[in-house]
């Protein structure tokens, strides 16, 4: 395989939606999502309405890559071996003592191994990796306090509740009914949370599709939420820059399962058809859906036996890892914390657009003056992302975390927005990761801050 990864070599390119073609404004989306959790728990379920009041430091503890452990109702941060690097339980931090009592003198977390084949969710664990359900993290841990304050057992039972409220304001219907805090809060101020696309963008789809590539759309948003982002982000016209639109894409699955799991469905009125399509035969908007299906379109259209695709995601678990083990797809990963650390950001925002901080009427956020962190931005409970500092007696011991293992293993390279790609030709060439280069290879325009001890490294093949 080639040292070098350019798009001009792909004959498809395709793009999740949301975090990835559409960067939100990360602290009011965050603030709007949590309190559509916590709102549903307070008022369905009888919660503390304590868990509605958040102070702006609070928002330290909001950070990607945190698994929750439904069996000892704590919050984990891995290595990439699987050793419990931190902990909490509830937002309490615990000690080095704690963790060993919780995790054993090696610090082995027991359903490792399962998650880190499968990226799946399970009833003994949660895995957070996108910012979707991200301050379901902070929610899960102020529950928990709550409960230890009250002095009532921790069982994995209030975590069903989180479920619901998810499923609340998520659910397909909830968009067209308005119902749960979400949906009617960004239909109604759309340019508080999404920010439109640069020009730069709008320019490189066009491009791309000129030279004659096959452009994709495969988000697991339902098409009528799809419609509202694309049309802020993109102008009235997006269609036109996709050759294929598939919605409510319900992704791992689209990627992992057999035809017959998951057909696609036709459209009407962002209606889906209950009849499933036995194939997919032209280009268009569709529901639901696999990759074989699409894969033989592909080749129709491409003309070719092995067209070479990309694809272009957010989320371990519903991008990278399934498009690479399933689709065997090119990848690339946006990752918002390389920002975070050091990466600068590429002017994403159109001059006429208001700045992420502003409202409707240019009313500033509540918290944002008064220091609540991005959830992209290294968290001073948890650590960076990509490496764990560890001191201890003056020593100070680095470790890669899972989520970065896992970057360097299922995506072709990583960027910090779409923005920070967009003004280069298509024929520019990219170093891939790769398990005999640096495990900072891979990383454009270049590797996060915490990274910069590890150049020497590659990454252990297998």
């Amino acid at each position: 395989m080639s040292e070098y990864f350019s798009l001009s070599e792909c004959d498809v390119i395709g793009f999740d939606l949301d975090h990835t073609l559409c960067r939100y404004n990360l602290k009011e989306t965050s603030r709007l999502i949590y309190e559509s959790f916590a709102r549903y728990l307070v008022e369905h379920k009888g919660y503390d309405k304590d868990l509605l009041h958040l102070t702006p430091a609070t928002w330290d503890f909001c950070f990607k890559g945190l698994v929750v452990d439904l069996e000892e109702g704590n919050l984990v941060k891995l290595a990439e071996d699987g050793t419990v690097l931190r902990a909490t339980h509830g937002s309490k931090d615990l000690s080095t003592d704690d963790i060993i009592k919780h995790y054993g003198p090696k610090r082995e977390w027991k359903h490792f191994n399962s998650l880190n084949t499968s990226y799946t969710r399970s009833a003994k664990y949660y895995f957070y990796d996108n910012y979707f359900d991200l301050p379901g993290a902070l929610l899960c841990a102020g529950v928990v306090d709550m409960l230890n304050k009250r002095g009532a057992e921790i069982t994995s039972d209030f975590w069903k509740d989180i479920v619901a409220a998810i499923d609340h304001n998520y659910n397909t219907s909830a968009f067209r009914e308005d119902t749960g805090t979400y949906f009617p809060s960004v239909k109604h101020c759309p340019g508080r949370y999404l920010q439109p696309c640069s020009d730069a963008v709008k320019r490189w789809l066009r491009s791309m599709k000129k030279s004659g590539k096959i452009l994709l759309l495969i988000t697991s948003s339902h098409s009528d939420y799809c419609r509202l982002v694309c049309e802020h982000i993109l102008g009235s016209d997006f269609e036109e820059l996709f050759d294929i639109i598939i919605t409510n894409a319900l992704k791992p699955g689209f990627f992992s399962l057999v035809p017959q799991q998951r057909p696609f469905r036709t459209l009407v009125d962002d209606v889906e058809d209950s009849e499933g399509l036995p194939s997919l035969e032209k280009p268009g908007w569709y529901s639901q859906g696999n990759w074989p299906h699409l894969h033989e379109l592909l080749k129709t259209m491409t003309n070719k036996t092995e067209p070479k695709v990309v694809y272009f995601g957010d989320s371990m678990r519903s991008d990278m890892f399934p498009a690479c083990s399933f689709g065997k797809l090119e990848t690339v990963m946006i990752v918002e914390e390389m920002e975070g650390e050091g990466v600068p950001r590429a002017d994403a925002t159109p001059s006429n657009s208001p700045t992420p901080s502003e409202g409707p009427a240019g009313k500033k956020g509540k918290f944002e003056d008064q220091g609540m962190k991005s959830p992209s931005a290294v968290s001073n409970q948890w650590g960076s992302y990509f490496v764990d500092v560890q001191k201890n007696e003056g020593e100070e011991t680095r470790s890669l975390t899972w989520c970065c293992h896992s970057i360097h293993t299922y995506s072709t390279m990583a960027i910090p927005s779409i923005e920070a790609i967009a003004d280069l030709p298509l024929d520019f060439k990219f170093q891939r990761f790769s398990s005999d280069k640096p495990i900072t290879t891979g990383y454009y325009p270049r590797p996060p801050d915490s990274l910069g001890w590890v150049k020497c490294l590659t990454q252990p093949s297998g």
